[in-house]
């Protein structure tokens, strides 16, 4: 009985120590929003991504995203952008997998002048290679991406680099929460046209947060995600800095 209290207690705090983490995310990156410069155009976002794994006979894999992604929630707030992107992998190794995949990325509400849309879409392929390995106190995820993008209104294809690298902490007092980090930048390895990404860095993205494992095929991360993005393309706007919250569904089948 006594260690049955003592495993509740513990579990107390340690989810208390998951909303204290939650918290401060936040609060940081409400510091961030209120300090930034003035060269920074800034917006407030929400993003609430659905990622689905399934594993398939003979060490081969199936992914399937759905993100929708809100800008100008400090406004009315509209849907930005909306991703779908299936991929299928193959298990090389425990911790390497490799991945070659296809995205349709619709935009809303884009900047324009009449009479053009307020809506392009953009279509992607892309190979990826992820490795994730399961210390004893913790676990690191790093993927790394090359996509080939077809832009509407752009001429050419343009070619994009980006890595990703997590670290998730599990919480020794409650297992099932952890704290979340991870960046990923992203590097345009080529211009195409005027009107098109140029080469050079694109944008990063911090996020802090916590993560939520409600078995072994579900978890949620929650957190704050800074995204810096080089606009270079776009007069007027040379940096671009969102502030979001981040809800992030895993599904692993």
């Amino acid at each position: 009985m006594q260690d049955a209290a003592a495993n509740q207690q513990a579990r107390q705090w340690g989810q208390g120590i998951a909303i204290v983490a939650f918290a401060w995310s936040l609060l940081v990156g409400a510091e961030t929003f209120a300090q930034s410069t003035s060269t920074f155009s800034q917006d407030f976002r929400l993003w609430s991504p659905v990622f689905m794994t399934v594993k398939l006979p003979s060490s081969s894999l199936a992914y399937m995203e759905v993100n929708p992604r809100f800008a100008d929630l400090d406004e009315a707030g509209h849907i930005d952008q909306l991703i779908l992107r299936p991929a299928l992998g193959y298990q090389l190794t425990e911790n390497l997998s490799i991945w070659q995949g296809y995205a349709w990325v619709g935009n809303f509400n884009q900047r324009h002048t009449p009479p053009q849309s307020p809506f392009f879409d953009e279509s992607r392929i892309y190979q990826q290679v992820l490795y994730k390995r399961k210390f004893d106190s913790f676990t690191i995820t790093s993927r790394t991406r090359l996509e080939e993008r077809w832009i509407e209104h752009v001429d050419g294809t343009a070619v994009r680099f980006r890595t990703m690298l997590r670290g998730q902490y599990p919480l020794p007092m409650a297992p099932e929460w952890a704290l979340v980090g991870y960046e990923e930048i992203f590097v345009n390895l080529n211009t195409v046209g005027a009107r098109g990404p140029q080469a050079g860095f694109d944008q990063n993205r911090v996020f802090v947060g916590i993560n939520r494992t409600f078995s072994k095929y579900v978890n949620l991360d929650v957190g704050y995600q800074n995204q810096l993005l080089n606009s270079r393309s776009i007069p007027d706007l040379a940096n671009q800095m969102n502030h979001m919250v981040l809800l992030q569904l895993f599904i692993n089948l």
